[in-house]
């Protein structure tokens, strides 16, 4: 104590303030104790429970026994739909009292927009205000969030169940995304905008679930600050899949479900989906022979699964439940308010204070009930500091990022990975990688990035990696543009058919911020089958000098000989997210491998084609390679989404091949 009060007191001799930090992590668990009969086990003590963390007995600290009422409110009337009136906030906010929620059932009800068109957002209104109406309890309190550009938090926490009809019944159809543009003829004389080939980063949220999932990351960490048990209803048309998705960004909203004490039940709105073989009455009959080899309805089938893949993964992952093909959408509702029972909640201070993000394991157990059954999260995933290292610590820190099962997705990344063929049985596959300028740090007109990635063949064996740092010196007045553009890198990989994985790290080194990037993708083998022989479509704004195109990044790779898009000292930037603005000339570009072949490239709206090009001859290229490369002025196009189709005819075999790839056009 002598040596404490002398430090204090030559600390304001000197005229200092001593500031002493400490730092503690609380950890909640909520344990669900059930007995023999299924019911929950009440009256049990702080006594008799035993906690670990890997394997260490942690000394609890928080005890609360949550007791939840399953009796049912009476009902109340559903009101008609009606503008939701917008109140003026008050000069001065007195700040509102920090509410209690013991012994309160936390359900949020979260729509989606972006994935609701008209007729299923009005299925999931009256799901959710039949629920509203009908199921309540004393014991629930419920808050309402949207998602359309970005997450909303509409209606708190709250028991006043009129309010929150009255304001579901407020969500009008122009909340949704609905894109039904007309297009017409494509112009041919329209002039290219200045740095035609960067826009800004509102195209990431499109053909890009990232959006949707970042969104659920967001909500989950909002609610986190809450120790109690919180179950979220996620109103969706399926989380469909575009180019390549970051499974790394999945994993980050599971994550930080698990870590909020979150629970998500995501509803599939369409319901039961009656499928016909050549499709319902909304869309145009197909062409081809796939109505009748039953191809058609093969293909529509798998798109449905592969949307709902991602909602059942969110709920079993999460602790909840999915409610797919079902017509009765109030009841992944009810599935929510029924598994949030009586609960006990357990929390302890951490002891170990390491800032690594790794795995931290929980076990419960009952001292003297064997016989009942518990249920609770396993574990959590710890903080991370990613920044004030030295140079051995931030190396370090970029190799365990890559091994760590709880990714960071600070930095958003959009991937694109094509494939060329080099020669039999070897392929160069280029990687873009774009980033938005607003989410990078710059200082003195300068930034620098690092790059970490590996590529995994079906066994799991590395078969390539990629480290690589970039400084890039933005010209002048270029800094203060940069929030509005994207910075796009690009490197490639000499692989051989077949399936791999691949895991990409960014890290900008201003702020300390990472961004991760998984999928798998196919490199197909060319050769085999009986289809023509065509590579990837790209899809760019046309062909520039090899600088970079907000700042130079350094020197050109010695791998760019091998790559396709660099022909003659400019290099096609390829879209990656597929968006162009009207103004824009499209710049579509793909390799055959047979010689005499022909092509044509088309452009469909809502399944209708509304453009197509002369007939295009392969140029002659590097070792017998033939290059297809033509140009779309976009002006007269309207705002919407589309389908870029190439199809290349080789007249000798006798074969045909076909590429698709989306793309959306704003304005």
């Amino acid at each position: 104590m002598r040596k404490f009060s002398a430090l204090l007191l030559v600390a304001a001799l000197c005229g200092q303030d001593l500031k002493f930090e400490t730092s503690s992590q609380l950890v909640v668990v909520n344990v669900t104790v059930k007995g023999k009969d299924g019911q929950p086990l009440t009256g049990l003590k702080k006594e008799d429970f035993r906690v670990y963390e890997d394997g260490k007995p942690v000394n609890l600290s928080i005890f609360e026994y949550q007791e939840l009422s399953k009796e049912v409110l009476a009902a109340v009337p559903i009101p008609k739909p009606a503008p939701l009136a917008v109140k003026p906030p008050p000069e001065e906010l007195e700040p509102a009292p920090k509410p209690s929620f013991r012994d309160k059932r936390l359900m949020v009800l979260f729509f989606d927009f972006t994935s609701l068109p008209q007729m299923d957002l009005i299925r999931a209104k009256e799901a959710a205000s039949e629920f509203l109406s009908k199921q309540v309890t004393a014991s629930d309190l419920i808050a309402l969030y949207t998602f359309n550009t970005k997450l909303k938090k509409v209606v708190d926490f709250t028991g006043d169940r009129e309010e929150l009809l009255k304001t579901v019944q407020s969500f009008g159809v122009s909340a949704g995304v609905e894109q039904d543009a007309a297009a017409t003829d494509v112009v041919e004389n329209v002039e290219d905008e200045d740095g035609a080939l960067v826009t800004d980063e509102t195209e990431f949220a499109i053909f890009n679930t990232d959006q949707k999932l970042g969104a659920l990351e967001d909500l989950s960490k909002e609610l986190a600050v809450i120790p109690e048990k919180k179950a979220v209803v996620y109103f969706s048309s399926g989380v469909g899949k575009n180019g390549m998705d970051n499974q790394s960004q999945l994993q980050a909203a599971v994550n930080a479900a698990v870590r909020g004490g979150v629970a998500l039940y995501p509803i599939d709105v369409r319901g039961l989906i009656a499928m016909a073989p050549a499709g319902d009455a909304s869309k145009g009959a197909p062409r081809g022979t796939a109505i009748f080899s039953g191809a058609q309805q093969r293909q529509t089938r798998d798109r449905v699964n592969d949307q709902q893949e991602t909602l059942f993964t969110l709920a079993a992952d999460t602790g909840g439940k999915a409610l797919l093909d079902s017509n009765d959408l109030a009841l992944g509702i009810k599935n929510a308010q029924k598994d949030v029972e009586s609960y006990y909640t357990l929390a302890y201070y951490s002891s170990n204070s390491a800032k690594d993000g790794k795995f931290r394991k929980i076990k419960v157990e009952l001292t003297n009930r064997k016989e009942a059954k518990l249920d609770y999260r396993p574990g959590y995933y710890s903080d991370k500091i990613w920044n004030q290292f030295d140079t051995s610590d931030k190396e370090k820190q970029l190799s365990e990022a890559m091994g760590l099962g709880n990714p960071v997705t600070e930095l958003p990344m959009a991937v694109e990975l094509l494939y060329f063929r080099l020669d039999k049985n070897r392929y160069y596959v280029p990687m873009a990688v774009k980033i938005p300028g607003s989410k990078v740090g710059v200082k003195s007109g300068k930034t620098d990035l690092d790059f970490v990635g590996t590529v995994k063949d079906s066994k799991g064996r590395t078969v390539a990696s990629l480290r690589d740092a970039i400084k890039v010196k933005l010209p002048e007045g270029a800094a203060e543009k940069l929030a509005q553009r994207s910075l796009l890198y690009d490197a490639g990989f000499q692989l051989t058919p077949g399936k791999y994985t691949i895991k990409v790290l960014a890290r900008e080194n201003q702020e300390g911020k990472l961004g991760t990037f998984e999928a798998k993708f196919t490199v197909p083998d060319l050769d085999q089958g009986g289809a023509a022989a065509v590579s990837s479509l790209v899809l760019g704004t046309g062909r520039e000098t090899m600088a970079a195109l907000v700042g130079k990044a350094g020197k050109p790779k010695k791998t760019g000989e091998l790559n396709p898009l660099i022909q003659d000292g400019k290099k096609l930037a390829p879209s990656v997210t597929h968006v162009f603005r009207r103004p824009q000339t499209m710049t579509v570009f793909s390799e055959t491998y047979t010689p005499g072949t022909m092509a044509r490239l088309a452009l469909f709206h809502n399944r209708k084609q509304i453009w197509q090009s002369a007939p295009l001859r392969a140029t002659a290229g590097r070792n017998g390679v033939f290059s297809l490369e033509t140009a779309v002025r976009l002006g007269r196009l309207q705002p919407g989404e589309y389908v870029c189709q190439l199809t290349v005819v080789d007249p000798v075999a006798q074969k045909f091949e076909v590429r698709r790839v989306p793309m959306s056009i704003v304005p």
